[in-house]
């Protein structure tokens, strides 16, 4: 119960920083590219690169409570943007020498991640005969 408690409290800490520096962002580069969310998914790939690999290979990092590093890594991370967790995922395949099934999850999230937003867009537009 307190490890569900840690991440609730993170992801909601994590969601209230991507709203700031996303906001931050559109605003200081206005034009209609998305630079907010853009800059907050990279700053979020950083931050669980360096996460995960300070929790693997430093012995301070090994010695963090499992509820902290989950509070981090899948609360404020998974608050922040979940494209962090889509990054490290892809990239411990590719360590682990599933290059194959890397490009596959990157293609699958990407192509089937926009055919769901089209179709949740076409099935409102459709419903709503506009």
């Amino acid at each position: 119960m307190l490890t569900w408690i840690f991440i609730v409290l993170g992801g909601a800490a994590g969601t209230g920083l991507r709203y700031g520096l996303a906001g931050l962002g559109q605003r200081l580069a206005p034009g209609g590219f998305p630079v907010g969310t853009l800059s907050v998914n990279v700053l979020g790939c950083l931050a669980i690169g360096v996460l995960a690999a300070w929790f693997s290979v430093t012995q301070a990092g090994s010695d963090v409570r499992e509820e902290v590093r989950l509070a981090l890594l899948v609360g404020v991370l998974g608050g922040f943007t979940t494209f962090s967790s889509f990054g490290l995922e892809t990239l411990r395949l590719m360590q682990a020498g599933q290059s194959g099934q890397a490009l596959l999850y990157v293609g699958l999230s990407n192509g089937l991640g926009l055919l769901a937003v089209w179709v949740g867009w076409r099935s409102i537009v459709f419903y709503c005969g506009s």
